[in-house]
């Protein structure tokens, strides 16, 4: 027998499950998020089932699968595969993120509450669990969802899921100053997404209610010392509205109101934002960011306009602004609800 005929031979006869095994469990997973990425639930599960034969023990696999069959919209399955796993000692956020949302598809808001509690103990710095039990709660009509967002942002500042949440849920109350504020710092942390333009937009409406009262503190939350203090300061910029809210008025008016807060507010209240604003200034590149901001939502011909006529300054804006990550330290949550 020639040894190309004796290869084929050996291959014909060789065990399904030797050949099986060298798919290392990492290049299923690795095929399973293609298939995942392609639409293509059906092959995903197959390959993950393959992938559980061979380590029935490996968490994330069996989480996988689990959002495998999720996104099928095999729910029945898709619990009883990551059930088991929530109460294991290796399991983690994503485990429980992962159940959370097959509870949340087959509407069982019972055993999804009890779960994010249960999660929120084990995992008391997850922002996403934070954040994905307020959103059961709103759901529910449930005020005290805003608690958790706020919690959220006090555990994980920089996870951007409950700035996102808190500032579209302060922006349907007469409070603006947290709806602004949040949602500033959420689009510099998700600054290219769809949520954006939409956050983009609240900010500016959020500005234009703000300074519609004859007196920006009113119908205001002051029991806040922060509050208190952002609405002074931007009660003494009211003079600047006078041709409207524009991104050219809202940099004058932010400008102004900065130089106020570091004289008067900045030691007692330090704040990643109002130092980022800082920074651009001194940059030289706070009006650029402001149309960035402000631009596309309240004027699109006329922000390409200007990004035209200073593609210079705005180029350098967006390239600086591309090269860093916007992160908020710990501590400057001045929102706590209990």
């Amino acid at each position: 027998m020639t040894f190309l005929k004796y290869l084929l031979f050996s291959l014909l006869i060789m065990p399904a499950s030797f050949l099986s095994a060298q798919q290392d469990t990492r290049s299923l997973l690795d095929a399973s998020k293609k298939y995942v990425k392609d639409g293509d639930y059906s092959n995903a599960v197959m390959v993950l089932n393959r992938a559980q034969q061979q380590e029935p023990d490996n968490i994330q696999v069996t989480r996988e699968l689990a959002f495998a069959l999720y996104l099928q919209q095999d729910y029945a399955r898709a619990l009883e595969t990551i059930k088991p796993a929530i109460d294991r000692k290796d399991a983690d956020v994503d485990v429980y993120q992962t159940a959370g949302m097959i509870y949340n598809a087959r509407n069982d808001g019972v055993e999804s509450e009890r779960l994010y509690k249960k999660g929120i103990k084990r995992f008391p710095a997850s922002g996403v669990l934070y954040n994905e039990y307020g959103e059961l709660l709103w759901y529910r009509k449930d005020n005290s969802a805003i608690a958790q967002w706020e919690k959220g942002m006090q555990a994980d500042p920089n996870y951007p899921g409950n700035y996102y949440n808190a500032a579209r849920y302060y922006y349907f109350t007469t409070d603006k100053t947290w709806s602004i504020l949040y949602g500033e710092i959420f689009v510099n942390m998700e600054s290219y997404s769809r949520r954006t333009i939409e956050v983009k937009n609240m900010i500016l409406n959020g500005y234009k209610k703000l300074f519609n009262d004859p007196d920006v503190k009113k119908n205001q939350n002051t029991k806040n010392e922060f509050a208190t203090a952002y609405l002074t300061s931007m009660a003494k910029q009211a003079s600047l509205t006078g041709m409207g809210i524009t991104p050219e008025s809202l940099t004058m008016i932010r400008t102004r109101f900065l130089l106020d807060w570091d004289d008067k507010y900045a030691a007692r209240f330090p704040y990643r934002l109002f130092e980022y604003h800082r920074q651009l200034l001194r940059d030289g590149l706070f009006e650029a960011y402001n149309q960035w901001l402000f631009g596309p939502v309240q004027n699109l011909t006329a922000f390409q306009n200007w990004s035209n006529t200073h593609a210079e300054n705005y180029n350098d804006f967006i390239t600086f602004q591309r090269g860093r990550v916007f992160k908020i330290p710990t501590g400057q949550n001045y929102q706590v609800v209990k």
